[in-house]
């Protein structure tokens, strides 16, 4: 034991308090990690069928946000025109665009298609009050449909949502204690290396996290590619809709829904695509605004921990939830070390034995191969150790985002909130893949 004595030892007390809490954050977080990979394998071998009908058990209502989308729409709205669903509504909510997307919108002329024009004032309040403006349309637009039988899809402007994703989603839905199912997010542009690590980003979020929470009813509710009940909706709705003026309106939802006694899912099968940031200023923007989201997330601690779920769904996410602090602990040491090697105060290896260097590593980065690993599972043998590669670098883009954190906390103490929309790239409209 004395080989892997903790190197921080004989340092001040200020040091030796910092570095003890990041080991023990990063101990747990391991854990933690490990069980969900478990989990997450279970999940994803053993999916539930899809029913014989396939997604024509229910009714769907695809709801697309859309803000200065001319660059994405008509791609988006025929994509999900090829959707082989039997009973479908498109609502397009168009925010106040000053741009084309009006022209593009009204050039459609499909009696599925709904185009809704919000006006300033009134416009451009946020996504929520985008979704929520469409939300209290429902009733009129579908009549005397039983409203547990219809599923609300969320989609983003620039989403590609796979024409299969309703009939997997379907295969949740005929659980009745399920309110949400949320798909598979990928990147579509991910021929550059910047977009590419964002569509790892995803897939091992998708695959290990949200796919180890799925059994237990509690996986959470994303911005593209969210399958919602309508009834479950209704439950969580208040005068003005179910979404609230968050940041994160998709987080903030699926913990209300759980917490009203709603089961998440997460559905692998069903994969929507959208574009990704290659730009770094543009994506540390973007994740900046989901940190801060994440840290609003953080006033449902107590709707989490009173939700009708198991104590190890409970305990999963109250540690989810605060992240953020532990993130914040374990950057602040990483600092802190380099401070101390900076200034000698420490070396970076006293030149030990290799199998404490090796624990440390294991410790540091073991997370991260388990999420690339749990990516690449699908693909057998070489998608596991392609996976091991991958969490190499993949650990070093992780860390490159984490300035967002810092700046994220600075805007939510001085009650900073608004944003700019992130810009498009423009795309062709190409056929829907089939």
């Amino acid at each position: 034991m004395a080989a892997l004595a903790l190197p921080f030892e004989g340092l001040p007390a200020f040091w030796v308090v910092l570095f003890t809490a990041a080991f023990v954050v990063i101990v747990v977080m391991l854990v933690w990690t490990a069980t969900l990979f478990v989990r997450a394998e279970r999940a994803r071998s053993h999916p539930p069928p899809a029913p014989e009908d396939g997604a024509d058990v229910f009714s769907w209502v695809f709801l697309v946000p859309a803000l200065n989308e001319e660059r994405t729409i008509r791609d988006s709205v025929a994509r999900l025109q090829a959707v082989p669903v039997a009973r479908r509504h498109l609502v397009v909510i168009d925010d106040g665009s000053d741009d084309g997307t009006g022209e593009a919108l009204a050039s459609i002329a499909e009696p599925d298609v709904h185009a809704l024009r919000r006006e300033p004032p009134e416009a451009r309040k946020g996504k929520a009050a985008a979704l929520n403006y469409a939300f209290r349309g429902l009733g009129e637009l579908l009549g005397d449909v039983a409203r547990d039988r219809v599923i609300v899809v969320v989609i983003d402007a620039d989403g590609r949502l796979d024409p299969q994703a309703p009939r997997y989603a379907a295969a949740h839905f005929a659980d009745e204690r399920v309110g949400g199912v949320q798909s598979l997010v990928r990147i579509y542009n991910r021929s550059r290396l910047l977009t590419w690590f964002q569509d790892v980003e995803f897939a091992v979020y998708g695959f290990l996290y949200q796919a180890g929470r799925t059994r237990w009813g509690t996986a959470g509710m994303g911005g593209n590619g969210q399958f919602n009940r309508l009834s479950a909706l209704d439950e969580v709705a208040d005068h003005e809709g179910p979404w609230r003026d968050r940041l994160t309106e998709d987080q903030d939802l699926g913990l209300r829904l759980l917490g009203a006694g709603w089961e998440g899912r997460q559905e692998l099968r069903a994969v929507v695509e959208q574009q990704g940031l290659p730009g770094l200023r543009r994506l540390l923007r973007q994740r900046t605004r989901w940190a801060q989201g994440n840290l609003q997330a953080m006033g449902l601690l107590r709707v989490v921990l009173g939700a009708p779920a198991s104590l190890p769904a409970r305990l999963d996410q109250v540690l989810h939830l605060l992240m953020p602090v532990w993130q914040a602990v374990v950057g602040a040491s990483l600092i802190g070390s380099l401070v101390l090697w900076a200034t000698g105060e420490v070396e970076f290896w006293d030149g030990g034995p290799l199998r404490q260097l090796a624990f440390f590593y294991v410790l540091g980065v073991g997370g991260v191969i388990l999420g690339c690993v749990a990516r690449g599972a699908p693909r057998g043998l070489r998608g596991v150790l392609a996976g091991v590669l991958v969490a190499q670098g993949y650990a070093l883009y992780s860390w490159l985002l984490w300035p967002a954190l810092l700046r994220a906390t600075a805007r939510q103490l001085t009650d900073r909130r608004g944003w700019a929309k992130t810009e498009r790239e423009r795309v062709s409209l190409t056929p829907p893949l089939r």
